[in-house]
């Protein structure tokens, strides 16, 4: 065990002599206290470290210890349902779990039922049985990467503690005790045998995101918007409402109110999909901005590792981080204690090469058992002044391949999710058109093309229109305005106070796009019959599409063709007017 002296403290960096050899990332502690802290530079005789908690009252002589390994956090099923810091220590429970240094929950107990035999050889990522955890969900006891060889004996079926030994196996190396969890450095990407294609897309629940910008299970997408856009109240649908095995929610730097209402909110939700809670599913992971800065940073690392976790019990996790900007605001600080030379923005000039290193995390993968699992990564971007054009954002562009941009005019008008149309995209968004067939909307990839289109349209046309006004525009301008308005109006837009409308199926959304898409086509084919546009604004059925979402449930689709069959009658019973002698 290597130790050090510190000689020069600055906020959470510290410098000390070493008194024997240190590897660079390894985990060390600090301080009577034993403070987190990682090791993140080497030079000669020298040690600078970054500490992860709060270095109040430390001062120069204090003792560094190193522990011989990277950061590390112990990952099992013990994490579900569970509400932890940056450092994954549990902020629920008796206030004495939070003393400093100590970053791991408590011993927890689940039924465990043996599926491998004594005597069989056993690979890396294999299950050795089954673990039942909350709401009988079952999870298996994976034996850690890099660890494999012959099953020397097993546990019965019982009742065991996380950390207890389950098996021993007979390694190359020598005996290795497997227990349900397992440390796994933050840092290093978790292992798989392949990465795999996606043509599935993660169903959100939010008619924009999925019929228009799709993201791919095992995909990333970055939501950047101004202050009071709606990020954290998006990504907090989206925790609610997508169609993922686990949720991990990672609150980086955000305000302690809009923590707090998340930790209070999320233990009474209930499962949309099993009625269940939704917390037996979810890991909370909460940074907010007043605890310290370094753990910030670490903070993502754990979120993500967590989730490759739970990816490779074979399940889909989807990984909700607001803020990356608060992340590498962390960064920039720290970075600036290192002395280092700041690049554009005042970011450190390794910023891109992180925000990379977090979202290739992301993937849909074959795990070392065999087994098929996915990580999804949404990221909130929070940039200054709502510019787009700033470092974070700019360098996450290269990044993702789904982007929703949020837009302050739209949220400024209650439009809800405010997603700007014409400054987000999807570029996996016609890998997706088979499974949109298998939904029930073989048209989907033309019908997306037309509403963007008809969008696009209207954003160069109200241009105009507030020039000279919508009366005075050729007819074929006014369709195309009243159309846009009714995509925007009656699919986009979703209420997330009607309980029909806070999530929509895709199969609610397949018969929702066929029924704006046919009002499309009948107002085009009743223009080219010579029917004024005031008429066609006019028709009855125009009220009741607009409010087609809060008004039609998802065993009420049968209200939509209905719908759709009212506005056939009414565009069949216009004539054209004739013209006056």
């Amino acid at each position: 065990m290597s130790r050090a002296i510190a000689v020069k403290l600055a906020g959470p960096v510290l410098r000390a002599r070493a008194e024997g050899p240190f590897q660079l990332r390894e985990s060390v502690r600090v301080g009577p206290d034993r403070l987190l802290g990682e090791v993140v530079r080497l030079d000669r005789d020298e040690i600078v470290v970054q500490v992860y908690e709060d270095t109040t009252g430390l001062r120069p002589g204090i003792e560094v210890v190193g522990e011989g390994a990277p950061l590390s956090i112990r990952v099992g099923p013990a994490l579900l349902g569970r509400i932890f810091d940056g450092l994954l220590r549990p902020l629920s429970g008796a206030p004495e779990r939070l003393a400093p240094g100590l970053r791991e929950a408590p011993p927890s107990r689940f039924a465990f039922t043996p599926t491998a035999v004594a005597g069989e050889p056993v690979a890396a990522g294999a299950s050795l049985g089954d673990i039942t955890v909350a709401g009988g969900r079952r999870l298996a006891a994976l034996v850690p990467p890099g660890v494999e060889g012959r099953l020397h004996d097993i546990r019965p079926e019982g009742e065991y503690g996380d950390d207890e030994p389950l098996a021993r196996l007979a390694t190359a190396g020598g005996e290795v005790a497997v227990a349900m969890s397992h440390a796994w450095p933050v840092r290093v990407p978790r292992p798989s045998r392949r990465r795999l294609a996606s043509v599935t897309p993660l169903v959100t629940g939010q008619r924009i995101l999925d019929s228009l910008f799709p993201v791919a299970l095992g995909g990333k997408a970055a939501i950047p918007g101004g202050f009071g856009t709606g990020k954290t109240v998006l990504l907090e649908t989206l925790a609610k409402g997508c169609a993922a095995d686990v949720i991990v929610y990672l609150g980086c730097g955000e305000r302690g109110n809009e923590m707090a209402g998340v930790l209070e909110e999320f233990p009474r939700l209930d499962d949309p999909r099993t009625g269940r809670p939704l917390m037996e599913r979810t890991v909370i992971i909460a940074n907010t901005s007043n605890m310290p800065v370094a753990a910030r940073e670490a903070s993502i690392y754990c979120a993500i590792t967590v989730a490759e976790y739970f990816r490779d019990q074979g399940l889909d996790v989807a990984l909700m981080a607001d803020s990356t900007s608060r992340w590498a605001e962390a960064l920039r600080e720290v970075s600036g204690r290192f002395g280092e030379l700041p690049g554009e923005g005042g970011y450190p000039a390794y910023l891109a090469s992180r925000i990379a290193d977090f979202y290739e995390r992301a993937a849909r993968v074959e795990t070392l058992g065999g087994r098929t699992g996915s990580v999804t990564v949404m990221g909130a971007i929070s940039p200054p002044s709502g510019d787009f054009s700033e470092p974070v954002t700019s360098h996450t562009k290269r990044f993702v391949r789904s982007y929703w941009a949020l837009d302050a005019k739209r949220a400024q008008a209650r439009f809800y999710p405010a997603v700007h149309p014409l400054q987000s995209y999807a570029e996996d968004s016609a890998a997706f058109a088979p499974w949109w067939s298998e939904q029930g909307n073989p048209n989907w990839l033309a019908l997306r093309r037309r509403f963007l289109t008809l969008l696009d349209e209207q954003s160069r046309l109200e241009r105009m229109a507030r020039i000279i006004g919508k009366d005075a525009l050729p007819a074929r301008q006014q369709v195309t305005l009243l159309c846009a308005d009714l995509v925007n109006e009656a699919f986009l837009r979703q209420s997330a106070f009607a309980p029909k409308d806070r999530l929509a199926s895709p199969a609610k959304q397949a018969a929702m796009m066929a029924v704006a898409g046919r009002f499309v086509e009948l107002a085009e084919s009743a223009l080219a019959r010579g029917i004024a546009p005031a008429r066609i604004a006019g028709l009855a059925c125009l009220r009741p599409l607009a409010r087609m979402g809060e008004d039609t449930g998802e065993d009420e689709l049968a209200r939509l063709d209905e719908l759709r069959g009212d506005l056939e009658s009414e565009f069949a019973a216009l004539v054209p007017e004739e013209a006056p002698a």
